[in-house]
């Protein structure tokens, strides 16, 4: 299979668009690690893959977190050798009017969607270095690439990793290593369902393909950018919206 031999991690890996990943990777043969905060799931995922003849770990892992971060990254780092793809998938947000926003809320935003992983890359991106190869996807949104009312401090976090992607990609492309980045629309997760039926409707009624994406197809365009076939790609930004996004 395509991944065979290969170590995969991705946070937020234990729901939605996340969980899709893991699987996905974890059909086509890679060890994969699942990091995220409910432990839970994370281990019942890893459960349920046993079951199915997957290689599925759990790491717990704050992504608003540094220490946790790190601590997980270690913890990583001292049962495999290094991770071949990183998939940053975890994000986290409300909508809400921006003045409305309080110093907590925007703090945490920032730091999940943006400053964790940043400091998951920089863990990890040593043993990528030394073993002269690796691939990094960013899962951001489009709302950082076009903005979105009432998500202003969310869509400024993800323009921000998007712009921490092509930095990013840059500076390590000499190692061989590629980086790129992800951005979904509105998606069917638990996520989109805390967000009202007003708002759903409208989303909707503003994207061509009048459906939400499922959370495979995301995983499809995490799994393009992290196989062979991308090789020569990096610094990319792919919209994963069906349409409602065509610039930006």
């Amino acid at each position: 299979m395509k991944f065979d031999g290969k170590i995969v991690l991705v946070t937020g890996g234990a729901s939605g668009i996340g969980k899709a990943t893991v699987t996905a990777f974890a059909r086509e043969g890679a060890t994969v690690i699942c990091a995220d905060l409910n432990a839970a799931a994370g281990e019942a995922l890893k459960k349920e893959s046993a079951a199915a003849n997957q290689k599925i770990d759990f790491v717990a892992m704050d992504m608003g977190n540094s220490e946790s971060i790190r601590a997980g990254a270690a913890e990583v780092l001292k049962k495999y050798p290094r991770v071949d793809v990183l998939v940053n998938g975890a994000g986290w947000g409300d909508i809400q009017p921006f003045l409305q926003n309080t110093p907590d809320f925007i703090n945490k935003v920032v730091a999940i969607n943006l400053t964790g992983p940043v400091h998951l890359v920089q863990a990890l991106l040593p043993a990528m270095i030394e073993a002269n190869g690796g691939k990094i996807v960013n899962i951001a949104s489009d709302a950082g690439r076009v903005g979105s009312g009432g998500e202003t401090v969310y869509a400024g976090a993800k323009g921000g990793l998007i712009a921490f992607t092509k930095s990013l990609a840059r500076e390590v492309a000499r190692y061989s290593i590629n980086v790129n980045c992800v951005c979904p629309g509105p998606t069917d997760t638990p996520m989109l369902a805390t967000r009202s039926e007003k708002l759903r409707d409208a989303f909707l009624k503003a994207i061509p393909f009048r459906r939400f994406a499922k959370p495979e197809e995301i995983a499809d365009a995490v799994v393009f950018f992290a196989s062979p076939e991308s090789s020569y790609v990096t610094g990319q930004v792919m919209s994963v919206s069906g349409g409602l996004t065509f610039a930006g």
